[in-house]
């Protein structure tokens, strides 16, 4: 491996976000990106002002696509930056400095602080969301999960306390799509691993989501985005259950399928 450091985005229809997320690493080695076929609002086009290391490959979910690009990247360091986030200049001089010593170790997770429907929320539990973004290309791969898959680095991992930003949900329409693959997702992820939804998944569950995010982290103090982002989140996790439990309704379990009797003799 080369010295340096290269930073790897998934591409998908986010031409009003690419130009702030990909100048703020202007400064790396290499920026990769990696551009889903069924992109149509030109981010293919737009990425390549940035970079001339563009490549369209089939999207399946986020894991499968950053293992089929990792082994792909020849510096010591990847830097994982989606294309609704950015990095601050504090941030920057942190990485380049970390990449730099020889002791640093082998992966890094990064503060993020994420806007919701334009506003920067300071609560909710939020504001504590550390990544695993950073780390040395041949020790990290991410586990195989079609959705909230962390990536497993070998070796010890830290963390840095300067911000990227994640300029995520800003209006309904992009929440809605977004919680309706995640949530789908989820469950499917659920069901393989043989869990099943009760009905303490559809009751307690988003409840105590609800509690959680509004009162024990504080997020009534971010005014009605902190209250509408509570009760979404609640309803995600009541959607996430409630396509589980459709799942197992249409789909019979392993153990009634062992338990049906053989129509060999």
């Amino acid at each position: 491996m080369k010295p340096g450091i290269t930073v790897l985005t998934l591409i998908f229809n986010a031409g009003d976000r690419l130009p702030r997320c990909l100048e703020s690493v202007s400064w790396a080695d290499d920026i990769f990106c990696v551009v889903d076929p069924k992109t149509n609002d030109g981010s293919e086009e737009l990425v390549k002002r940035y970079t001339k290391h563009v490549v369209v490959h089939e999207y399946i979910n986020a894991a499968d696509q950053r293992n089929w690009a990792i082994p792909q990247i020849t510096t010591e360091w990847t830097l994982v930056l989606d294309a609704d986030e950015w990095v601050s200049p504090e941030l920057a001089q942190k990485i380049q400095e970390i990449i730099k010593n020889p002791k640093s170790l082998n992966g890094y997770n990064i503060r993020r602080m994420s806007y919701f429907f334009g506003k920067l929320i300071k609560h909710c539990g939020w504001h504590k969301d550390y990544n695993l973004r950073l780390f040395r290309t041949q020790t990290g791969r991410y586990k195989k999960k079609r959705v909230h898959s962390h990536i497993i680095v070998d070796g010890p991992v830290g963390y840095i306390h300067e911000v990227m930003y994640h300029d995520t949900y800003r209006n309904f329409d992009e929440f809605l799509k977004t919680a309706h693959r995640f949530t789908t997702w989820g469950a499917e992820d659920a069901y393989e691993k043989g869990k099943r939804t009760h009905w303490f998944d559809l009751t307690l569950r988003p409840i105590s989501r609800f509690i959680k995010m509004y009162v024990l982290r504080h997020g009534f103090l971010d005014g009605y985005h902190g209250l509408v982002l509570c009760g979404l989140s609640a309803f995600s996790v009541y959607l996430k259950y409630a396509k589980l439990w459709d799942l197992q309704r249409k789909k019979p379990s392993l153990s009634e399928s062992s338990n049906k009797p053989s129509n060999n003799p």
